[in-house]
């Protein structure tokens, strides 16, 4: 079992197409992985019977030569993608009992490219949060401990922490995530794993529980870039059924992974040189700049002047879209009802009683900048705003080929801590947001260790649909990293 685990999803892929292993045995192993990792609380739902069915079918397909690129891996589903007959809760009271008689078109793609499913990963909140706290369920773990102090638990990020546990724990070869404003990129660099947010539209939103629809983006989270390259290739695509899928086609994302930085020119942003940003964070930067420096590219200092106002512009577009994608949630069709005297006290309760703190507290901002005196002070506004935080990446871009930026401000933090700071919770997407409002896309790569031990990634963003180029300059920084660190609840498997 041990040496079927420390393979990640290419080297699996190509045993699995050589026939040395069976997706059988392999999805057996990540199944008793996932016993094994029951304190990390990763997974809400664990479908092992139907694994089993579905590796047992790989298997058939793999005897007669046939299968799509995924043929046989087993992976884990953030749990706000609707699988059908598979319970799917947003992590939320509200949704308690909901299986979806539909697939969301994400999950039906990696199906279709031969994937097993493991089961639903634990998350925020109707992916509300940077922490994965909000959940229900409790809050998953990060299999991570600080070198002086192993007894903490610390988050592993958020909202898609689950899916980053499970994929750094070996509790799952692969996993998707979605991302609104951080939520891939941010638990990605806190669980030291590859976590990328593709271009806004490149995958479908249909089937996928909705927090805000200009913002929200599936994307997956796994070991290696190459790993992440492969997953996009299976996720990705037009879907007529979502009207902001883009018809833009996808290239070959494995074929110029290993060709090098030699003459690309990386942007550097002086606006993500934030007050009070930790040293380490700096000195991780630093050595990323150096790392694409060695390897031939250009170095450019670049302005993105309206960084500053990027996370309140996020705080009031998405709260804005959750009001209005959350009303659907009264208690009449699905999931949790509680009754009252009237209907309007049914809705109340169920509301009151379903929601959590969090998600209570971003549709009341919602609602407040959507109402008739405040529409145009607040929503309005914002949206101008996110069309000018756009123009400075668009000029960025034609100086540039990618940017380099830290992608968290700072390294896991403990369980519970910030709960009581909402403010200080949300500064956690500050390097992570800018890139969401403008639909770019995003990766997250680990760069290396903080001085307590714990994973520091770095962030490339590049143009609108050019994966290919983020991969490529992402695959760089992984071979100069040399990141071969893990959990120390890894030892000895």
């Amino acid at each position: 079992m041990a040496g079927i685990l420390d393979l990640d999803l290419v080297a699996a892929r190509d045993a699995l197409r050589a026939r040395e292993i069976s997706s059988t045995e392999l999805t057996s192993a990540y199944l008793s992985r996932i016993e094994a990792t029951a304190d990390l609380n990763a997974y809400i739902t664990v479908t092992a019977d139907k694994a089993q069915a579905m590796a047992k079918a790989s298997d058939e397909r793999l005897a007669k030569g046939e299968g799509g690129g995924l043929e046989g891996l087993p992976i884990a589903v953030k749990d706000l993608f609707c699988t059908e007959g598979v319970l799917t809760t947003a992590a939320s009271h509200i949704l308690d009992g909901f299986k979806p008689t539909y697939e969301s078109t994400v999950t039906g793609n990696l199906w279709s490219a031969g994937a097993v499913m493991l089961g639903k990963t634990n998350l925020d909140e109707f992916a509300m949060g940077s922490s994965s706290a909000t959940s229900y369920y409790g809050p998953p773990v990060n299999p991570w401990r600080g070198a002086q102090d192993s007894e903490t638990r610390l988050v592993p990020g958020g909202s898609s922490g689950g899916s980053a546990a499970a994929v750094s724990g070996w509790a799952a070869l692969a996993a998707t995530g979605t991302d609104t404003g951080g939520s891939i990129r941010q638990p990605a660099s806190l669980t030291g794993i590859v976590g990328m947010k593709p271009s806004y539209g490149r995958c479908s939103r249909w089937g996928i529980v909705a927090f805000a629809s200009s913002l929200d983006q599936a994307g997956p989270m796994t070991r290696t870039v190459h790993d992440a390259a492969v997953m996009l290739s299976a996720m990705a695509g037009h879907d007529p059924k979502d009207s902001t899928s883009a018809a833009e086609p996808l290239p070959d994302l494995e074929a110029t992974l290993d060709s090098g930085v030699k003459g690309l020119r990386i942007g550097v942003p002086a606006e993500y040189r934030v007050d009070g940003m930790p040293t380490e964070i700096s000195e991780i930067w630093a050595k990323g700049i150096a790392w694409l420096k060695d390897a031939g590219a250009e170095i450019i200092d670049i302005s993105l002047p309206h960084t500053q106002y990027a996370l309140a512009t996020y705080y009031i577009i998405a709260p804005a879209e959750a009001s209005s994608n959350l009303a659907r949630y009264d208690g009449v069709r699905y999931g949790l009802r509680v009754d009252g005297g009237s209907l309007d006290e049914m809705y109340a309760n169920t509301r009151g009683e379903g929601f959590g703190a969090e998600v209570q507290r971003r549709v009341l901002i919602g609602t407040y900048v959507l109402s008739a005196g405040y529409y145009d002070a607040y929503y309005r506004k914002a949206q101008r705003v996110r069309t000018l935080i756009r123009r400075d990446f668009d000029e960025a871009f034609g100086k540039v080929d990618a940017i380099l930026t830290p992608t968290a401000p700072s390294d896991a933090f403990a369980i519970g801590a910030n709960e009581d700071d909402p403010v200080k919770m949300y500064l956690n997407d500050v390097f992570t947001v800018p890139a969401s409002l403008a639909g770019l896309p995003g990766l997250s790569v680990p760069a290396g260790l903080s001085a307590r031990g714990l994973p520091l990634g770095l962030q490339v963003l590049g143009r609108m649909f050019d994966e290919p180029m983020v991969l490529r300059v992402g695959r760089a920084i992984e071979k100069a990293a040399t990141f071969t660190s893990r959990p120390a609840m890894l030892e000895g498997i």
